[in-house]
């Protein structure tokens, strides 16, 4: 009698199953896959009843060949570069606790979620021909020509990916080594093996699932680099993002572009199904340990100097171009300039003879309407797919859709645009003029972010309170409304600040999709920075502290509100 009133014996209520993912799929069928058809149907139209030897002679072409050997160069050689330099901050946030920890993590991970349009901006600021470093050699030498060559260099490609992404390696095998029990290295160690003896031989096997999942994910960005390349990369080199926008915009050649999209689009959703497997195994690794147990004090002096060294490393890496970008905002392009709000105060202004149908600062107010319209679709779209993954036993239709919803992960940001572009300019989906379209564009590239975010917040709520819930008499509306939504207010908001940053901050989609009188911040940073002259270089730099600004805050907000260290980014 006894055991038939516990709440294990309570009616538990009833999932709404399929239903949560009637809003994901339709948005994802209209917005992604119709695109994606419309582009294969277009690259395929080259050559009218020989589709592929049309495709075939286009791609085998010296200069596409080309753009496609260094767009694999350049991703492999910063996916290597990037682990080198991440691997051991991923030690210390893994193994070690010290004080700021959380605080410097917050700023290890501004660079992600910061526009790449921002950060080329950042290290032009830093190491251009009119940066601080070259300003400071030519007045000690007292040069005439700035001595260093950073901009338009393949070297500036790979130090600003490594710069972008050195943050991902950190979170995601930093969060993987943190959980791992300690107790399999001491054992080895109690056993003879040496330090390095037990890294190579314990550590390192363990840690390969979360080694590979951050460079296939690290690879997949530095693959579909878009901002990067166009600004620090120059005429002389070309990705297949890079040479889709020129074929687009310059040649007004769609076949190739959709050709080349296609081509891309194919490789990163390889890469895109590898990652979801791979993650999938971080989530029920070999043996786990609390963060409490796996982490320990800096207690010796040694190791609190290497540490120390090591964050100095970082800080000096990660933080100092975008310093000399929010310098050069005060300062314009002329060195030793005194300091000076003028660029911002201009912001406002429509000088003559501008190219710009609005002023700069009206960037400010379309990003923002934007962000907020993209944070609404977003979360819409988002909550009902990870409430739905966040099942303790997920179904078919579940591990079916787990890695469609991160296609758009793996797909460029400039090919959503073209296929936009190339789908949504008939009835009923007329959408091509349409202010709407750029954050339809926002909302497919924020939406997986969004997934990932919201998923472990769920999977983290107790069911013994949804059951006693149930008991109470409460029916499964109330049982979300009332338990599930309070207690994942927290990665709601991680989530909306996500898809903010990543709106106000996207620009592969807007450079194809936005209107001219209605320009974004990272829009209108490009003109800014394509256009001679102090006050336009001026303006630019003041658009990306101010965006540089933004994100920052977003990223705070992040690790404030986020629950303990859970999520993929």
């Amino acid at each position: 009698m006894r055991n038939s009133q516990t709440p294990s014996a309570a009616p538990r209520p009833k999932s709404p199953g399929l239903n949560l993912w009637i809003l994901p799929v339709l948005f994802m069928g209209i917005f992604y896959f119709y695109p994606l058809g419309k582009i294969t149907q277009l690259s395929f139209a080259r050559a009218a009843n020989e589709a592929w030897p049309g495709v075939r002679e286009f791609l085998s072409s010296p200069s596409i060949a080309r753009v496609i050997g260094f767009t694999f160069k350049q991703a492999i050689l910063s996916t290597l570069l990037t682990l080198v330099v991440g691997l051991p901050g991923a030690y210390l946030f893994g193994r070690f606790d010290f004080r700021g920890k959380k605080f410097l993590r917050a700023l290890t991970g501004v660079p992600f979620v910061m526009p790449t349009l921002v950060v080329a901006a950042g290290f032009y600021a830093l190491l251009g021909p009119t940066g601080w470093l070259n300003s400071l050699l030519m007045t000690v030498w007292k040069l005439d020509h700035p001595p260093l060559t950073f901009v338009n260099t393949f070297g500036a490609i790979l130090t600003a990916h490594v710069f972008y992404n050195t943050t991902i390696v950190l979170r995601v095998v930093g969060d993987y080594w943190s959980r791992l029990d300690p107790r399999l290295e001491n054992a080895a160690r109690i056993l003879g093996a040496t330090r390095w003896a037990a890294l190579r031989e314990i550590t390192l096997p363990l840690l390969l699932p979360a080694i590979t999942s951050a460079a296939l994910l690290v690879f997949i960005f530095d693959f579909t680099s878009f901002g990067v390349v166009l600004v620090l990369g120059g005429p002389t080199f070309a990705t297949l993002e890079v040479e889709i926008y020129y074929q687009t915009i310059s040649l007004f050649n769609l076949p190739a572009a959709a050709t080349l999209s296609l081509l891309q689009v194919g490789f990163t959703l390889i890469l895109t199904v590898v990652y979801t497997r791979l993650t999938s195994r971080l989530q029920k690794p070999i043996q786990l340990s609390s963060r409490g147990r796996a982490q320990r004090p800096l207690v010796s002096r040694r190791s609190r100097l290497l540490a120390g060294l090591l964050i100095a490393g970082l800080l000096a890496f990660l933080i100092s171009p975008l310093a000399a970008l929010a310098a050069k905002s005060l300062t314009g392009s002329e060195p030793g300039a005194p300091l000076t709000l003028a660029f911002y105060r201009s912001l406002a202004s429509r000088p003559r003879e501008s190219s710009f149908y609005v002023p700069p600062a009206a960037a400010l107010g379309v990003s923002l309407g934007y962000g907020i319209l993209t944070v609404g679709l977003a979360l819409s779209l988002g909550l009902p797919a990870a409430w739905s993954l966040a099942k303790k036993n997920l179904t078919l239709i579940d591990r079916i859709l787990d890695p469609i919803l991160m296609l758009p992960l793996g797909t460029s940001a400039v090919t959503l645009g073209l296929g936009f572009l190339v789908a949504l300019d008939q009835p009923p989906l007329n959408l091509r003029t349409s202010p709407l379209l750029v954050p339809l564009a926002h909302t497919l590239v924020a939406f997986p972010f969004v997934v990932r975010s919201l998923t472990p917040a769920l999977a983290s709520i107790q069911p013994r309170l949804r059951q006693a819930a149930a008991v109470l008499g409460a029916s499964p509306r109330q049982v979300v409304r009332e338990i599930d939504l309070p207690l994942v207010g927290r990665a709601l908001l991680v989530a909306a600040s996500f898809a903010f940053t990543i709106s106000i901050g996207e620009f592969g989609a807007s450079s194809l999709i936005t209107r001219p009188e209605y320009p974004t911040v990272p829009v209108a940073i490009y003109r800014l920075l394509a256009r001679p002259g102090a006050l336009n270089f001026g303006q630019a730099m003041a658009l990306s502290t101010i965006l540089m600004a933004a994100t920052l805050l977003g990223m705070l907000l992040m690790e404030y509100f986020r629950i303990g260290e859970v999520g993929e980014f």
